[in-house]
């Protein structure tokens, strides 16, 4: 997950500097009536920081927690969301303001440069969360502050430009290694830039725009991007207007957003897209304001929010606006407590919008912090079941109904079963199984009906026992049994209408662990036996193909194998299973999901052999090959996932291991971008949940359990356009 923190000009920090730029009219800063607004957005306190603090950095942290470093300032101090508390931490060993903030890839945060007045800071330090501390990270160059520093995909920290502490702009550019904890040069820029924005594109490469080419000297609009591949600049189309103090944020559709800035010696209310696949800006709407130091942020729903900075002069501004995507419109919204310029902002994990410190006013600096909560959250309640249960199924059936069966319970397995109806948000009886299981499958058959597999009855009883659902009649039938009874197994549906069912175990010992697969014939109600998997898994996945066989890969197995990389294929015409390519990483209790016309399948998650993963691969289902991508920003072991209307991959909750726990987010992936977004958080934290995409293209999850058992509670999840 990359975070980008842009540096600020230190002229708009002191009432001194802005003297050289024209007021705006006052009709500018006029307050806004809360009866113009569009919608029901709203800011709320954040509490205090402990130091005050102007161009300081917001970095959101694994473990949930905000870091604030900086800002004209060494102290620091975390930020939980949760509690709304901070927290103080020992300081750093140099004063930072207008310095970058990035969270690597192993979870620290490298900070580097900065300056505490027209001076840049050397040296760059990381922090470690596992230990909330500081250590020193030698090399940098030269001192820089209002430069930028972005994440690559390989995990290296790619520094560009800024001001050296003399005025004047650099166009260096260094890459920090995680691996080695050192620096190395890279080709230069075309241009020399400070107070410039750098954006990480989709295909890897780096997105620079505007700046200044020294302190007092001329606005750019030139455009460049640089490719880690070749370690090469490269200038793209010019944006229509000069800008620096604007913002640049990566949409949801790959495009980079510029938004405001100054244009010259005058602050402008333009915006621009930029389109990586052409390199050309196309003008989009104008924000309700003119706008120059102001924060950007991309919110779940693929809104940007701009917030706060000023016109051009004072006062500085509390105003906030929308842009939508969809129609390339500003809109207004809610405004903040306190006028800010210089200040940070950044996306909580619940799709609120953190906004902390800067100056309020000319002489003062602010300790105060405000969240942003949007008009439409991610996840809303929904009506809950009237059964808390765990360990359950859930199944979208064709009328358009989600089927609940089953499931675990204080007091053991469950045999009832619900329907819930997106339309009048309700929950129905129907028929209840005839056997009492949980940790089973259930199968949408071609007819419409349901065919539900195996599972336990308790600790000690591993179940052979399948029924089939009739949604007409709202009753089940019993068919034959498993040759087998068994449980974390798969059950996958053949384009013959057949179901494969794969694995499982059959006893709580690792020796129970099955290789065996079975076949059900939907037209005679009858299993039979087909080929063994080359390898006994549980808590393994298995995807349909569009030629027809069936991808399974990892689970935990036996032997020397206990945690298995190995993926192989079905052939349902023959029967026989043949070896494919293995992942690059061995794991169980992961989720696999087939991507648009199903050509990749992505896998993510689960437990590897040194606890819960973020790491995330996709199948090339043409080559047989795995190849890694982005990781998650959270490790999810038994997490659930569904593809989205969008193409996207929802992914939620899981445990995330040792300070984690249980989770109550959730994140999505972009194949297009290869990217993750937070996608909020549940109404509680919870695992062993049901999921289904209901008609709407909403995702209801269902029941589920966390640290007080089973619970009744249902979450609703609205995705981004």
């Amino acid at each position: 997950m990359t975070r980008i923190f842009h540096g600020l000009l230190a002229a708009l920090a002191l009432a001194s500097a802005l003297a050289c730029a024209p007021e705006a009219p006052s009709f500018i800063d006029a307050p806004i009536s809360s009866t113009s607004r569009l919608d029901t957005s709203s800011w709320s306190s954040a509490g205090t920081m402990a130091s005050v603090r102007v161009d300081a950095t917001a970095t959101p942290l694994r473990n949930g927690y905000v870091l604030v470093a900086g800002g004209g300032t060494s102290a620091a101090e975390l930020y939980d969301p949760r509690t709304g508390r901070w927290f103080s931490l020992g300081a750093m060993a140099t004063s930072r303001q207008r310095h970058t903030a990035t969270l690597l890839s192993s979870g620290k945060v490298l900070v580097v440069g900065g300056g505490t007045s027209v001076l840049a800071a050397g040296g760059a330090e990381l922090f470690d969360p596992d230990t909330n501390s500081w250590s020193a990270v030698t090399g940098l160059d030269v001192p820089r502050s209002q430069h930028t520093a972005t994440l690559l995909p390989d995990g290296r920290v790619l520094v560009v430009g800024g001001d050296s502490g003399s005025g004047n702009a650099l166009s260096s550019a260094l890459l920090y290694s995680p691996a080695t904890n050192t620096w190395s040069a890279t080709s230069r820029m075309g241009a020399a830039r400070l107070g410039h924005t750098a954006t990480l594109l989709p295909d890897g490469q780096v997105l620079v725009t505007g700046g200044r080419d020294s302190a007092n000297g001329t606005v750019l609009a030139t455009a460049e991007r640089y490719d880690p591949m070749t370690g090469d600049w490269t200038p793209v189309g010019a944006m229509s207007t000069q800008r620096t103090g604007h913002t640049a944020t990566l949409l949801l559709s790959g495009q980079v957003l510029v938004a405001g800035g100054f244009a010259g010696s005058l602050a402008t209310d333009t915006s621009e897209l930029f389109d990586p696949g052409t390199g050309t800006w196309t003008s989009q709407g104008l924000l309700p304001f003119l706008c120059v130091f102001h924060t950007a942020t991309l919110l779940p729903s693929g809104q940007v929010l701009v917030a706060g900075g000023s016109t051009g002069g004072q006062p500085y501004l509390d105003r906030a606006a929308l842009y939508s995507p969809a129609t390339g419109v500003w809109t207004e919204t809610a405004a903040m407590a306190t006028r800010r310029i210089s200040h940070a902002a950044t996306l909580l994990p619940s799709g609120d919008v953190l906004v902390l410190g800067g100056v309020p006013q000319a002489g003062s600096r602010n300790a105060s912090a405000e969240r942003y909560r949007p008009a439409a959250a991610p996840w809303s309640t929904a009506a809950s079941l009237v059964t808390a249960r765990s360990q359950l199924s859930t199944t979208r059936l064709n009328t358009g109904d989600v089927l609940v069966a089953g499931g675990s319970a204080s007091g053991g397995a469950l045999s009832s079963a619900v329907l819930y109806d997106e339309a009048t948000d309700t929950w129905r009886d129907t028929g209840a199984l005839g056997t009492a299981r949980f940790l089973h499958s259930a199968t949408p058959l071609g007819d419409g009906r349901v065919l539900v597999s195996g599972g336990q009855r308790d600790a000690s009883t591993w179940l052979s026992a399948t029924e089939v659902y009739a949604p007409a009649t709202g009753t089940w039938t019993p068919v034959g049994n498993l040759g087998t009874g068994r449980a974390r197994h798969t059950a996958t549906l053949l384009s013959s209408g057949k179901v494969l069912v794969t694995g499982g175990a059959s006893g709580a010992s690792t020796s129970s662990t099955l290789a065996s697969a079975e076949l059900f014939n939907p037209a005679t109600g009858t299993w039979s036996p087909t080929s063994a998997m080359g390898h006994a898994r549980t808590y393994h996945a298995a995807v349909p193909l569009p030629s027809g066989e069936v991808l399974v890969m990892g689970g935990s197995s036996t032997g020397s194998d206990p945690i298995t990389a190995s993926a192989e294929l079905f052939n349902p015409a023959t029967g026989t299973w043949r070896s494919t390519g293995s992942m690059a990483v061995a794991r169980y209790g992961h989720i696999a999901v087939p991507l648009g016309n199903g050509s990749q399948v992505l896998v993510a998650g689960g437990w590897g052999v040194d606890g819960p993963l973020r790491s995330a691969e996709l199948y090339d289902v043409a080559r047989g090959t795995w190849r890694t991508v982005a990781p998650m920003s959270l490790p999810r072991y038994l997490p659930h996932a569904t593809v989205l209307p969008s193409g996207r991959v929802l992914v939620v909750t899981g445990e995330g291991g040792s300070g984690l726990g249980v989770l109550d987010s959730a994140e999505v992936y972009d194949a297009a971008m290869n990217a993750w977004t937070v996608a909020g958080i549940l109404s509680t934290r919870n695992t062993h949940h049901g999921l289904a995409l209901l008609p709407s293209g909403r995702v209801l999850v269902a029941g589920g359990s966390g640290s007080g058992g089973a619970r009744a509670g249902v979450d609703v999840y609205s995705p981004a356009p």
